[in-house]
């Protein structure tokens, strides 16, 4: 599916970049001003404050940038703890990830799936050789 199936007036939104994480498409933005690319959907670029984006689909494998374990979750996730989390460096960009297997930095993964959640979805991944 091209990348215009998921932009509402010419950009993603929380909304529209959540049905795409739902469909397997990662989705990011980058600044027309300075180039920085993120993984989610911002009203300005984070690096230099640049309101005008362009919407990227980014690489559904990567790189562990460091991760941990949660053991004591915030209120709305109690139930779900302990679980693995991991800063993912995807393409040029990075993504606060859950994590299904047990990971190292420098570990290759892909995504596979979502976490979906009364609070929001986020990404899934898992190791590649798994």
């Amino acid at each position: 599916m091209s990348i215009q199936a998921y932009l509402e007036e010419e950009t993603i939104t929380n909304k529209t970049w959540k049905r795409a994480l739902k469909e397997g498409v990662l989705l990011g933005q980058e600044c027309t001003d300075c180039g920085h690319v993120t993984a989610a959907p911002k009203a300005a670029c984070v690096r230099c404050g640049g309101r005008e984006q362009t919407t990227v689909e980014l690489p559904t494998t990567g790189t562990v940038f460091t991760s941990t374990t949660i053991h004591v979750a915030p209120v709305p996730f109690e139930d779900m703890s302990p679980y693995d989390v991991a800063l993912v460096e995807v393409g040029d960009a990075q993504l606060m990830v859950h994590i299904k297997d047990s990971v190292e930095i420098g570990d290759e993964v892909k995504l596979d799936g979502v976490v979906d959640h009364e609070k929001g979805v986020g990404p899934l991944f898992s190791r590649t050789d798994g």
